[in-house]
This record gives C-alpha cells, structure tokens and sequence, in this order.
C-alpha cells in the first residue's frame, strides 16, 4: 500500500506506539475512523460492539493496512459483560485509554417516543459508556492512571426530534464533568467531543422521510457551510487522547462548524466554495459516505 492511501493524520507517526486503546462502537462511523487513525499511530486498537461482523471488517481493513486490531463482541449495556470483556482485554495488556463512542438514536418527536424506546437510548448512550468506564478504572486506570474521551453531540439548547438522545448526551456532560474531577487524583483525565452534523454512516440508519426533509438543511445552518467528515472528529479525539492534552480534563470540544454558536437570528450567506475553511479535512483514505448524503447532493448547498 502506497503512503497516498494510507491514513493521512496530522499528528506525529509512532506517537501511540506500544499503547493499547479500546475504541466501542468502532464497526462502523466515527468509531470505524479513529480506530483506523489510531492504528495507523502505532496504536493497537481494541474494537468493541455488538456486531462481531461489522468488527472484524474494521479489523481486517487495518491489519492490511499495516495496524494492529483486536475485536471484543458485546453489549455495553449488559453490566456482567462490560466487567468480563475488560477483564479479557486487560489479559493482554495494559490499556492506555478509552474512546467511549458507542451510541445510537432514531428520531422521532417527543410525544411519539415509547418508554422502551427512551430507556434504550439512554441506556446505549449514557448507562453504557458509564460501564465500560467504570470497569476500565476500577479494574486499572486507577492504579496506572489513563485517559477517557466520551461522545457527545449537539444538543445545546436542546435536541428537537432525538429527546432521548438530547436528554442522553447531557448526562454524558456531566458524567464526563464529574468523572474528571473524582479520577484526577488517580491521574485519569475524562473529556468528550461534541460533533455536529457529521457525514458519517449513521444517517443511513434513519427513516428515508427525515432524511429526504431534514438532511438538506443542516449544511444551511452551519456558519461554516457544510457537514464535517468523519475524520475531523478523529483528530479531535486523538489529541484529547495524547500527552499533549495531559493538563486537559473535564473539557468538551465542540467540533460543529460553529453551528451551536448561530442564534438563528444573524444571516448566513454561506461560504466561499474555494475557502479553506470550508474545505473538509477529508483524512480518512477509506471513508464511505453515507448513501444518504449521495442521493441528496444536489440538493446540498454548495
């Protein structure tokens, strides 16, 4: 493979050499990027979720790429799996941190949103990250210390259509916030990064009717005039992740074009197509961008 098709990170090669990082959700998304880029730093990537296929995909497109990739199948929401799958993980080495990315939603008002329904995104997006947190420290950041980057999202001022994942990623804030004070002492830093709109795998996952009506606005509500790539967000957390963010904990980076900044009131003209700014990082050699985003793309402002 020829250095053009290899991960272009920014960051320096070897800097997570010899250091084992569990990244959950790392089938698919964002999840798929930052182990990619990872790896691709020297790291050996542990990938956890629930679908053994969609990991060992993710996996094998990393060793072939160079890297080292394990996978670990389970379900962050079950609390006697989370505590015997970091057991087995720590079986083989020391972790040196975590990237808590796995998570889910469907968009649906309010009203229309069973308790079943509710509790189950809480429980994916919140209770789940809070486990394999927990079972990381107690188990050995607490005598070796680590670090921990939690998902967010946009929901400043509120999530309309995802209530439940609004609601979800707010406790994340605090938890993130909370853990970051309790851990300090035991030399663990906890921080999250809170992505935008973010072209990645799981709009394929919505209903075609919201994707058709909801999709075609998002770009027209960033200051910055588009959606961000995967990869932009797995910078993110590679630098939160690294020595050279060790003063930095209980921070959140918001990583959304300035989209949670725009009050609505103030006019966005758009930006200029040949503007760096609005250019993506595009970092990611084998990114698949949703098929969503594809049969909109005329619609997209430009």
């Amino acid at each position: 493979m020829t250095a053009a098709q290899r991960y272009r990170s920014v960051f320096a090669p070897g800097l997570y050499a010899g250091r084992r990082i569990v990244v959950t959700g790392g089938g698919s998304g964002i999840g798929r990027c930052t182990a990619h880029e990872l790896a691709s730093l020297g790291a050996e990537v542990l990938l956890c979720g629930r679908k053994a296929d969609k990991l060992e995909r993710v996996r094998d497109e990393i060793v072939e790429d160079g890297g080292q990739a394990s996978i670990a199948a389970f379900d962050i929401r079950d609390e006697a799996a989370v505590r015997d799958t970091v057991a087995s993980l720590l079986a083989g080495g020391p972790i040196y941190g975590l990237v808590n990315n796995a998570g889910g939603q469907f968009p649906s008002p309010a009203q229309a949103i069973g308790k079943k329904g509710f509790e189950a995104v809480v429980a994916t997006n919140l209770t789940g990250g809070f486990l394999v947190a927990r079972e990381l420290y107690t188990q050995h950041f607490a005598r070796h210390g680590g670090a921990i980057v939690n998902m967010l999202a946009d929901m400043w001022g509120g999530m309309p259509a995802m209530a439940h994942s609004g609601a979800a990623r707010a406790g994340m804030l605090n938890l993130t916030q909370t853990l970051a004070v309790e851990w300090a002492s035991r030399g663990v830093r906890v921080n999250a990064v809170a992505p935008g709109f973010v072209a990645s795998s799981g709009m394929d996952s919505y209903d075609p009717s919201f994707t058709r009506e909801v999709i075609p606005q998002m770009a027209a509500e960033i200051p910055l005039g588009r959606l961000a790539d995967e990869s932009e967000v797995s910078a993110a957390i590679v630098f939160l992740l690294s020595d050279a963010a060790s003063f930095i904990t209980g921070a959140v980076l918001c990583i959304d074009g300035g989209g949670s900044l725009n009050t609505k009131l103030f006019p966005l003209s758009g930006v200029p197509a040949d503007s760096a700014t609005s250019r993506p990082y595009d970092g990611f050699h084998r990114a698949q961008p949703p098929a969503a985003l594809d049969a909109l793309k005329p619609k997209l402002p430009t």
